[in-house]
């Protein structure tokens, strides 16, 4: 029980703080829920994909075979689906009606693969594993989450930068998840050394992309000072016509 209690803590305590952060309109807790659920089963294909591709040459070296892994397995593998699922069950959903309700979805995908990953490490490692996931792993899906769904919201509600933003809601978080792994895969001690600063750059840029589209919520009274770009109301209008998915 401790060990459950120690893998499903930092997930609920980060997803709650991202929830409440949604300052003006916050999501229905079902589609919240509804995330967490799409995230745990992407885990299931997630797991046979990664198995496919990471079967290495035998004459690889380390620092080769950790950009593969880091970048081209685990990243790709893990923050494609992640936006698949977002992008299939919330992009158009009713009430997806501003900018953070990008990064609650996201954040809520990402955070149910997270935290079947990390049962699974921390059934198998400890409770030291899990102390040392609550600051590094479980946080680091959160952030790729936020990068992304602060994406989603851009193009959600930004006109005619759709699939730019788009492009980016898959692109830079797997950047960021590839470079992750392969700091850590790489077992270099130099490359080591660069790991807290990243984390650091992950929570810095977690934070500002947070407050930028809290700031510009389409609830806030005063949202109109924090806009980038201005959304188009007729825009904004159609998309909010789709249906609940």
């Amino acid at each position: 029980m401790s060990l459950l209690v120690v893998s499903l803590a930092p997930v609920i305590i980060i997803l709650a703080y991202v929830y409440i952060r949604d300052k003006y309109e916050k999501e229905p807790l079902r589609l919240v829920l509804k995330g967490l659920a799409a995230g745990v089963v992407i885990l299931i294909p997630a797991a046979f994909i990664e198995e496919s591709l990471g079967r290495l040459p035998e004459d690889w070296g380390l620092i080769p075979g950790a950009l593969y892994t880091g970048f081209a397995v685990a990243g790709a593998t893990e923050e494609l689906l992640k936006f698949l699922m977002v992008y299939l069950l919330f992009f158009r959903n009713r009430n997806f009606n501003e900018r953070f309700d990008g990064i609650v979805y996201a954040v809520a995908v990402s955070l149910g693969f997270a935290a079947v990953e990390n049962v699974m490490y921390v059934f198998r490692g400890g409770v030291q594993v899990g102390l040392l996931r609550a600051f590094t792993a479980v946080p680091a899906h959160a952030f790729f989450g936020i990068i992304m769904g602060y994406y989603f919201g851009l193009a959600r509600f930004v006109p005619g930068a759709k699939s730019k933003n788009l492009l980016k809601a898959i692109a830079l978080p797997w950047f960021f998840h590839g470079l992750y792994d392969f700091i850590l895969y790489s077992q270099n001690p130099w490359l080591l050394l660069t790991f807290v600063p990243l984390m650091i750059i992950l929570l810095v840029i977690g934070m500002k992309r947070m407050k930028q589209h809290q700031l510009a919520s389409a609830f806030n009274p005063q949202s109109e000072k924090f806009l980038e770009l201005p959304v188009d109301e007729n825009d904004t209008h159609e998309e909010d016509q789709t249906t609940e998915a």
